[in-house]
């Protein structure tokens, strides 16, 4: 039996995590705002971390809120502002946890399919000439989960002059951004526009998952409403990884961690393509990303979906493509290739290409 390797999920391997820096941060904050951190506090979060967020943002420490991770502060913001059958756009494939998200709330979804990694703009102007406008239009413009794409610059311009023209704000998921192997960072759209855009991220791609910190930027009035609903259903978020977190940040060696986590996952990430060049040549599409933690595989319309018995025989894992979107998604393959060594990641595709062999010999 092959050692089992598993292009499920995106996360962090545990060799990034900077251990002993979070170990002496976690010492100093406690011995030094013990009192603070370790009590109840504000439903907003930590106040020096909002602080260190609002200088970075450039924007009213009010519009801020930190939680515990960017998708439970989505579900907070559904909880107080969407009703059932508002309409929400999205992205197709797009991320499949925001997706569980926004269903709860039974809103009217519309998906734009993304086409050599950018959104069907002109589909989108149809609807929304059509008079269906969304209260949220769900986006990830860098280094996409789960297809690994930039939004262009155009495209960019071009949804934001829609939000203002038909008055709907666009989210804003960027945990990714400083993940860049290549080329030149674009504007994201909350600095094109924080009026119209509500920016989330999170630190779990950049320090560690476990610390749970995800901070929001949003237009005051909902803001408040969050806080306030926050305040009610669980009093405040954890004050002790946000602390150690602004300590890290103190300590001024981030420029240099994030240097270390490019400098691992851009090899990683040649491995996997070069893989695909050479196993998967005429099975499929798939974007090259400049960054981030994921290449999507659209496999061609002739070849069978992926089995995952038969790929379990091949020592492979993957989660459903389906998932990643609406409607359809049989054919599409998430490939997290970050926390898997370039060897796995090499060995990973050949038996992909194997499996796709076995399953279309007639």
């Amino acid at each position: 039996m092959k050692d089992l390797i598993a292009f499920t999920r995106g996360v962090p391997p545990v060799e990034t995590f900077p251990n002993q820096q979070l170990i002496e941060c976690a010492e100093r904050v406690i011995s030094k705002r013990g009192d603070d951190i370790l009590q109840y506090g504000s439903a907003a979060g930590y106040g020096p971390l909002r602080e260190y967020l609002a200088q970075k943002y450039a924007v009213e420490v009010d519009r801020l809120v930190i939680g515990q991770g960017s998708l439970e502060l989505l579900d907070l913001l559904c909880r107080v502002s969407l009703e059932a059958g508002d309409s929400v756009f999205v992205e197709q494939p797009t991320y499949d946890r925001p997706l569980v998200i926004f269903r709860r709330a039974q809103p009217d979804f519309r998906g734009f399919n993304l086409c050599d990694g950018q959104i069907d703009i002109e589909a989108v102007k149809t609807i929304l000439e059509n008079g269906t406008i969304p209260k949220y239009f769900y986006v990830i413009p860098d280094f996409q989960n789960p297809n690994g794409s930039v939004m262009g610059l155009d495209q960019r311009l071009v949804l934001i002059e829609l939000a203002k023209k038909y008055r709907f704000l666009i989210i804003e998921d960027n945990p990714y951004r400083h993940l860049r192997y290549e080329g030149t960072a674009l504007p994201s759209l909350f600095e094109l526009s924080s009026d119209d855009v509500i920016h989330m991220s999170s630190f779990s791609k950049l320090l560690s998952p476990g610390l749970r910190i995800g901070f929001m930027i949003l237009p005051k009035d909902l803001s408040k409403k969050m806080i306030d609903f926050a305040n009610d259903t669980y009093i405040c978020p954890s004050f002790l990884g946000q602390a150690v977190a602004v300590d890290f940040f103190e300590q001024g060696t981030l420029d240099q961690h994030i240097g270390k986590l490019i400098n691992l996952y851009r090899s990683r990430l040649q491995a996997l393509l070069s893989a695909l060049d050479k196993h998967l040549k005429g099975y499929g599409e798939w974007v090259r990303p400049q960054g981030g933690f994921f290449v999507g595989l659209h496999l061609s319309d002739h070849i069978a979906p992926i089995d995952p018995e038969l790929a379990a025989k091949y020592g492979l894992a993957f989660s459903d493509g389906r998932g990643f979107f609406l409607n359809g998604g049989s054919r599409f393959v998430r490939l997290p290739f970050c926390a898997l060594t370039e060897d796995q990641n090499k060995q990973g595709i050949e038996r992909l290409g194997e499996v796709i062999s076995a399953s279309n010999k007639d």
